[in-house]
């Protein structure tokens, strides 16, 4: 008797597009993304920030500011706050 196992290692499979899910939190909402890497316009998109706002992580307490061309890597526990675009003139 023979038992066939198709169970291949995590390792195995991680260039398949199996990305693990982790939460987010974004304007005081949780969100369920795939890990990885975005553009910041590409991540808006994806937890529902409107693209005329601008988007900051919020890291130990203080706020980076985002540009939507920039990549960041989400792991899952980032915070984010979207708020108004500042002007610009200085």
């Amino acid at each position: 008797m023979e038992i066939e196992h198709e169970e291949k290692a995590p390792e195995a499979r991680h260039d398949e597009h199996h990305h693990k899910t982790v939460t987010v939190t974004v304007d005081g909402k949780q969100h369920r993304v795939p890990e990885g890497h975005y553009v910041v316009a590409d991540f808006k998109k994806l937890v529902g920030v409107d693209p005329s706002k601008e988007l900051d992580e919020v890291v130990r307490g203080e706020f980076k500011p985002l540009d939507d061309n920039q990549r960041i890597h989400i792991k899952g526990g980032e915070v984010f706050v979207s708020h108004a675009r500042q002007g610009g003139s200085s």
